[in-house]
Parts: C-alpha cells; sequence; structure tokens
C-alpha cells in the first residue's frame, strides 16, 4: 500500500521479525518504509539533540536568568521527568487515534514547546516550557521505532533498525558539539529555536508520507490502563529524579536521593507485579518472558550505562584534566561520533546476514578497547592515539546498538511492538542515568582523594569498562542467525 494512502493499515499477522524470505535471499524493503523512515527521524532528530544539547548550556542559563545552578538543572531534569510520564501512553495513545494523527500531534507539541522555551523570560518559565517540550517528545521516541517496525514487517530488520537508531546514537555524540557552536555565535534562545525548522519539515513529510492509520469508525477502542499508569509513570520518574540527585549530592545515602528511589523503586516493581499475569497492561512485560526481547532490554540497560555514563566522563576528562574549554571538548569528541556513524549501515547488514549475537559481541569488545586508554592515560597523553580510540569506540557503539534494538523485536506480531518499543526506550534511559548517577559518585570519590585528577579519572573509567565488559557475556544470550530464521516459521527467537 503506497504510503501516502488514506485507508487503515491492516494488522500484520506474521511475525514481525521473519527472517530470510526465501532461497533467493532475504525480500528486499519496501520504498514506502525507507520514506516512512526519513520523514520520523527528521522529527525525532530535534527531540534527541535537544536532550543533550542544552547541558552545555548551563552555566551560560544560570548567568542569563540570574538564577542558580540548582535550580537551572530543572531544565535537564523536567524535561527528562516529563518524558517518562509519557512515555507509557504511546500505545495506548496510538490504539485510539492511529500513529500518523499522534506522531503529527507530539511533533507539534514539541514545536510549541521549543518556541516557548525560546520566549522563556525566567528560570520558572523555562522550565515549564520544557516539560511541554518532554511531553511531546517522550510520545515521539517509542512511537518512531513502533512505526517503522511495522511497517517493515520483519523484512532486513538490521538495516531499518540502523536507521531507527541512527537518532539516539548521534544526540549524546554530536548534541554538545552543536551546542557548543549555538552558544560561541549567538545566545541560549538558539538552543531551542533550532528546533524549529526539524519540526516544520517533519510535519510536512508527515503529512505527505505516513499512512492514515486511524482506527475503523464503530471499532473497539482500548481502555487506559489507569492503575498501571499511575504506578509507572510516577515510579519511574521517582527514580530518574532520584539518579539525577546523586551528581550534585555526597552520595547515595542523602535523603534527597535515597527516598525517591526508593519509592520509585516500590512503584515499579508494584507495577510489575500487577502487570505480568495481566493480557492488557498498559505494557505487556510478558514479553519479557523470552529469550530475545529479555536479552535484548539488559543489554540496552547496559548499553545505555556505557553510552551515557561515559559521555558524562569523557568531556570532563577533556576539560579537567587536559584544560580545553565546552567548545574544544565537544570537537575532540568528534571522532567517536563519526565513528558511530560508519559503523551504522555495515552493522544492520551484518545482523542480517549473522543475526544480533555476533555483532552485538563485536560491538561491546570494540567499546571495551577504546574506552581502555582513556583508564591508563595521564595527563599528558598523546592526544592523537586517544582521540584513535574514541573513533574506535564509536565503532563499537554503533555496531553494538543496532543488533540490541533489533534484537527486541524478533518474533514479534504486529501488535506487539509498541510494548516493545516502550520497554527498549526505558530500559536504555534507565541504563543511562544509573550509569550517570554512578560514575558521578565514582568521580566524585575518586577524584578528591586520588593524588591528581587524571588519577581519579583513570579509576572512574575502569568503572565504566566493567559496566561495559559485563555486556559481553550477556551478549551470549541474544539469539542467532539460525534463531532468527526460525522465528519465521514457530518463533523460536522467543
Amino acid at each position: 500500500m503506497p504510503a501516502h494512502s488514506s485507508a487503515p493499515v491492516p494488522p500484520d499477522p506474521a511475525p514481525a521479525a521473519r527472517g530470510p524470505a526465501g532461497p533467493g535471499g532475504p525480500a528486499p524493503v519496501d520504498p514506502a518504509v525507507w520514506r516512512l523512515a526519513f520523514t520520523v527521524v527528521i522529527g525525532a532528530l530535534a527531540v534527541v539533540f535537544d536532550t543533550t544539547i542544552v547541558t552545555v548550556a548551563f552555566d551560560d542559563l544560570t548567568r542569563s536568568l540570574h538564577t542558580s545552578i540548582a535550580t537551572i538543572q530543572w531544565v535537564g531534569t523536567g524535561y527528562l521527568l516529563a518524558v517518562f510520564v509519557t512515555i507509557p501512553l504511546t500505545k495506548w495513545a496510538q490504539a485510539r487515534v492511529g500513529g500518523k494523527r499522534l506522531w503529527t500531534g507530539a511533533l507539534t507539541v514539541f514545536l510549541l514547546g521549543s518556541v516557548l522555551s525560546a520566549l522563556a523570560w525566567n528560570a520558572p518559565a523555562l522550565i515549564a516550557f520544557r516539560v511541554v517540550q518532554g511531553i511531546g517528545g517522550g510520545i515521539m521516541m517509542p512511537l518512531m521505532a513502533t512505526l517503522i517496525m511495522q511497517a517493515a514487517k520483519g523484512r532486513e530488520i538490521g538495516r531499518v533498525m540502523a536507521t531507527v537508531t541512527l537518532p539516539t546514537a548521534l544526540g549524546p555524540l554530536l548534541g554538545p558539539v552543536l551546542g557548543g557552536l549555538l552558544l560561541s555565535v549567538g545566545n541560549w534562545r538558539w538552543l531551542f529555536l533550532v528546533n524549529i525548522p526539524f519540526c516544520l519539515v517533519g510535519a510536512v513529510l508527515a503529512h505527505r508520507d505516513l499512512p492514515d492509520d486511524r482506527p475503523a469508525p464503530g471499532a473497539p477502542r482500548p481502555a487506559l490502563d489507569v492503575v498501571g499508569l499511575l504506578l509507572l509513570s510516577p515510579g519511574v520518574a521517582a527514580l530518574l529524579y532520584g539518579l539525577s540527585r546523586v551528581e550534585g549530592s555526597a552520595g547515595l545515602a542523602r535523603a534527597g536521593v535515597l527516598v525517591p528511589l526508593v519509592a520509585g523503586l516500590v512503584l515499579v516493581l508494584a507495577f510489575v507485579a500487577r502487570s505480568l499475569p495481566r493480557a492488557h497492561a498498559l505494557i505487556n512485560l510478558r514479553l519479557l518472558r523470552h529469550r530475545a526481547p529479555a536479552a535484548s532490554a539488559a543489554l540496552l540497560f547496559l548499553g545505555g550505562t556505557s553510552l551515557y555514563g561515559a559521555m558524562l566522563l569523557l568531556p570532563l576528562y577533556w576539560q579537567q584534566v587536559r584544560g580545553e574549554g565546552a567548545l574544544g571538548a565537544g570537537l575532540l569528541l568528534i571522532p567517536q561520533g563519526l565513528g558511530t556513524l560508519v559503523a551504522r549501515t555495515r552493522a544492520g547488514h551484518l545482523t542480517d546476514r549473522l543475526g544480533p549475537r555476533p555483532v552485538a559481541l563485536t560491538g561491546f569488545a570494540l567499546v571495551t578497547l577504546g574506552t581502555l586508554p582513556f583508564a591508563l592515560a595521564d595527563a599528558h597523553a598523546p592526544t592523537v592515539p586517544l582521540l584513535a580510540a574514541l573513533f574506535l569506540r564509536g565503532l563499537g557503539l554503533g555496531a553494538a546498538m543496532v543488533p540490541l534494538n533489533g534484537a527486541a523485536f524478533l518474533g514479534l506480531a504486529h501488535h506487539e511492538i509498541p510494548d516493545a518499543s516502550i520497554i527498549s526506550r526505558v530500559s536504555q534511559q534507565i541504563g543511562g542515568s544509573v550509569g550517570t548517577a554512578v560514575l558521578a559518585v565514582v568521580l566524585q570519590h575518586t577524584t578528591a582523594s586520588a593524588e591528581t585528577v587524571a588519577a581519579g579519572y583513570g579509576t572512574a573509567f575502569w568503572w565504566a569498562l566493567g559496566a561495559t565488559a559485563l555486556a559481553l557475556p550477556l551478549s551470549l544470550l541474544l539469539p542467532g542467525r539460525e534463531a532468527e530464521g526460525a522465528s519465521s516459521s514457530g518463533g523460536s527467537g522467543r
């Protein structure tokens, strides 16, 4: 069916990851799928860049808005909490109004929040408008993966996932660089104005390319699991809030950190206990009973820890150990971003040929090798080898994240894809928050007790290496090519 058709898209009764089409090789991906993927990626780039681009502007925001760093931290924290309050609503909202209308509506909300943030007159106004942005962004990120995977219907899942995960990979790597460049030529308001062209172009493309998949008139509408929402959204928000406060506190033992962490954990565990036996829970956690989605979720957690946690350490290393400014540190991270871009397309092809297991295993091994020089480096280590290590680390991240995200959908039916998208997104982001929090505590203690700042950073990088090394044996739990191909006939990937 053409991408611009107004007819509803029927559910695909076959599993979402079907393996090869036959002896002639894998079935080609419909060009309409690539148009749809390009359309949603354009809109999603604004969301992902906005998540990381603002972090380099906290000092400018503090001075320009005449407030404290503790208040300005809520510009990031408020956005993040809003994102995770709305993520669990994505599946229900898509079933109620259709993917096209939900995508354009969320993109419009994000655009409105961006314009209002650029016009903010004080810190409370900016924080409130960032929450508006987060409401739109929280819907868009899992919905992006859902729309593309449902349209692809399991054909060439590695290549398709390389496209789906492109914004998520680029954001932490290039966002700080873009933020530094914008601040060097303008003021902090440009950090939000830069979203406008992405949103406008994304809205025009969505109107043209996304299929009108509204439910048929008279079709039953799913009921919202209100109890599940009241458990999960505040629970995840409390966990993230507690973790976000670790960096600015003395550690995990303070009440301001421990209370939200414990409360969030209790709410999330209550949600899990309530949802596992239910067929129509807010999120179908029974997907985690199957090996491929469960292994993918665990590895995305560790991958988030490796990606986001180390992204706390790397810019600070260049600034505090090597004496670079914010823009210089961002530019020195470009090799990692280039490595990620280089690896992604090849990783997609290899995932389709070999299955997720060997590609993810190789990716995490490269991340380990690329991080090791920073654990061994002192303040006078040559720059060129460190830049080469960053490129190698980027290759590993690009190689690992494609099969991890793809494995989350192996053997799933059309209607199960939204649940897998939400589980993948939450796993990776919580992993990133945990990694950032743990490494922040480690960095505080090691830099305070070590003989030199460089030695303190070396210890922190060893901790980052530990999380990455743990992913190596877990990668063996991912299915190989044989299991992926078998899923087409019996769902053995499950």
